[in-house]
């Protein structure tokens, strides 16, 4: 289970990080994305890097 969250983690952190920078206009990449210099995206994606920052503290486990 500690794997999966590490894995889910991570790919939340890319991915939210990815989606902050095409929110903000930092990433304009695809060029064809709706999600473009879309504040709410930005939001979003710093949402979902928290998920990713919790299930990785989750998948730390206690010690």
């Amino acid at each position: 289970m500690a794997t999966v969250l590490r894995i889910f983690g991570i790919i939340a952190l890319l991915m939210g990080g990815l989606w902050v920078g095409q929110g903000l206009g930092l990433i304009m990449w695809p060029s064809s994305s709706f999600m473009l210099a879309q504040t709410q995206w930005a939001y979003i994606g710093a949402g979902l890097m928290l998920i990713g920052v919790l299930a990785l503290w989750r998948a730390k486990g206690p010690r």
